[in-house]
């Protein structure tokens, strides 16, 4: 009876705000739909507050890295080179101190400090003992040829050489200078000397070559239960990579994203690309992926260059994946164009771990990442395209507008299945759906923001 009794009530309760919503449907909107709204809003925001992915800070270990010396001994913990720690600072003191009168906006231009090599390569790894050998070998064959190593300029080992002239129709395709002019000089042209009218100062001597060179690789042991530390280090020994490929090995496992963004934190690097410990992508369409850049790079010098798998769609290395692979790989693809920016949902492959950021991108998309999981790349697209007014310059280096937003460059690129992939394929592609939709509405309602703290 008491059951009853409830549903008759609730009956009843329905069927009079039915009644007025028909006969006073302003009244009711009002007085009952808009508070019901807000605290739905509301409720939301704060389960996003408690839900909501928070990276932690790094701990003072994982800011030192290892590699071997010649002798073949592993070296003690060396503290890793940093732009992010500057950039964060001196912009906390902009904040304390500002410079700019509140209600004079202008674009922002993050600075980075110079870059010391001309590539930086990101390897996140995670028990990756069995496969991440055969990934550097193709790695260091390619930057040895294409960029040469620091302090010993295109000098190769004899038997790297002789297997490198032997291979054939393997070296990659690098751009050596902009196509369009679109890079700022580095250094200032020549001043008028003022106040003298027909007298110019003399030309300055040029400046000494300062345009880094070579590259290093930076492995992100991402607290691997294996040999990874081990093998990656042997590795360095045989191919004589000292202080070349770097270690860093993180006390907690993070995740894929966690990994890869603290790797980025430290790059030393004119353009830094990350890309999978297995070999999946072609190591050698890097140069695919510089002049894809170089396309697309604004008057900041800010430029991404992601590769794709797209053009294999309908391959035979796609047709004969399972059905439910292709279908998860779909539906993820349909939520992601719902979910997404503009700019973002129009990429048709956002997954593919082969990316690449001009220097001057970094600052824009780093230091606001949260995600750690295996959905980071998209929170990197989605930051590239809401970053911050930059200068448009004419062809004389005058500024004549502003443009938001870093343009992203799709590349395809050779790609591979590979054994022993540590994605779980059902519960992974539900959580991806879900953090996705996470990141997505932290980002609309404020729970992230571009801050530094």
């Amino acid at each position: 009876m008491a059951t009853e009794r409830v549903a008759e009530s609730l009956s009843q309760l329905v069927w009079q705000l039915c009644e007025t919503a028909w006969e006073t449907p302003f009244y009711f909107f009002f007085a009952f739909f808009l508070p019901l709204s807000g605290l739905a809003v509301f409720s939301i925001y704060i389960l996003l507050h408690l839900v909501a992915p928070k990276p932690r800070l790094p701990y003072p270990s994982e800011k030192t890295y290892i590699t071997t010396a010649p002798n073949g001994t592993v070296s003690a913990p060396r503290p890793l080179s940093c732009w992010y720690d500057r950039w964060h600072a001196e912009g906390c003191l902009s904040q304390e101190y500002p410079t700019i009168p509140a209600g004079f906006p202008v674009p922002d231009e993050a600075t980075v400090e110079p870059a010391e090599v001309e590539m930086t390569v990101v390897v996140p790894a995670y028990n990756e003992d069995a496969r991440i050998v055969a990934a550097l070998e193709e790695m260091v064959e390619y930057l040895d040829q294409q960029f040469g190593r620091p302090h010993n300029d295109q000098l190769l080992q004899p038997e790297r050489q002789e297997r490198s002239a032997h291979k054939g129709g393997k070296k990659g395709k690098r751009a050596t200078t902009p196509h369009r002019l679109v890079f700022r000089p580095e250094s200032p042209s020549p001043a008028s000397t003022p106040g003298v009218v027909g007298l110019t100062s003399p030309p300055p001597p040029p400046p000494p070559d300062t345009t880094p060179s070579g590259y290093e690789i930076l492995i992100v042991d991402d607290g691997s239960r294996d040999r990874t530390v081990e093998t990656a280090l042997s590795f360095s020994r045989k191919h004589g990579l000292h202080d070349i490929l770097r270690v860093v090995k993180l006390a907690k496992n993070r995740g894929k994203g966690g990994a890869v963004t603290h790797g980025l934190r430290h790059a030393r690097g004119k353009y830094a690309v990350f890309a999978d410990a297995d070999g999946a992508s072609r190591f050698s369409d890097l140069g695919r992926l510089i002049e894809g850049c170089e396309d697309v790079v604004d008057g900041s010098n800010r430029g991404v260059a992601i590769g794709s798998r797209a053009h294999l769609v309908g391959s035979e290395a796609v047709v004969k994946r399972s059905a439910i692979r292709n279908f998860l790989m779909r539906s993820f693809h349909f939520v992601l164009t719902i979910l997404t920016p503009p700019a973002t949902s129009r990429i048709r492959d956002t997954q593919c771990g082969f990316k690449l950021f001009s220097r001057a991108a970094l600052p824009h998309i780093v230091p606001y990442m949260h995600a750690e999981g295996w959905i980071f790349d998209i929170e990197m697209l989605m930051l590239a395209e809401s970053a911050p007014a930059t200068p448009v310059l004419a062809s004389d280096g005058s500024v004549i507008g502003t443009s938001y937003g870093i343009k992203v460059a799709e590349v395809p690129v050779g790609w591979h299945e590979v054994d022993g992939s540590k994605m779980s394929l059902v519960q992974d592609s539900v959580r991806m759906a879900i953090g996705l939709a996470v990141l997505r509405a932290s980002w609309m309602l404020g729970v992230y923001r571009r801050r530094l703290a």
